[in-house]
């Protein structure tokens, strides 16, 4: 089931306290980047991020989930109503992040 636009549009209002968030629409569901780094992604209209330590810190009680078939294990972000948990989740995230691969040519 794909995501929905108005998922989309609450976690991007969620999330609108940090600079440079940006999405990129993928197949039916949305990727979400945080200053040029993947953080993770909306799955049926579920907010999924990876797996590093802080954010296995920060979720302590989090679910893994699969965004889809065949995929790695990210973790269910619950508390999506709180704005403040959310900015601290992906600030906490940063550091941790793979820097994006740089395309061939």
């Amino acid at each position: 089931m794909p995501s929905s636009r108005e998922y989309l549009n609450f976690i991007l209002e969620q999330l609108s306290g940090l600079e440079d968030i940006t999405y990129k629409p993928m197949m039916g569901e949305f990727l979400i980047y945080y200053r040029g780094k993947l953080v993770g992604g909306i799955y049926d209209d579920r907010l999924l991020v990876k797996p590093v330590k802080p954010a296995l810190s920060y979720l302590p009680q989090a679910e893994y989930s699969l965004p889809y078939e065949g995929a790695k294990e990210m973790l269910n972000v619950d508390n999506v109503d709180d704005t403040a948990f959310l900015k601290g989740l992906f600030e906490a995230m940063y550091d941790d992040l793979p820097m994006p691969k740089m395309k061939k040519r």
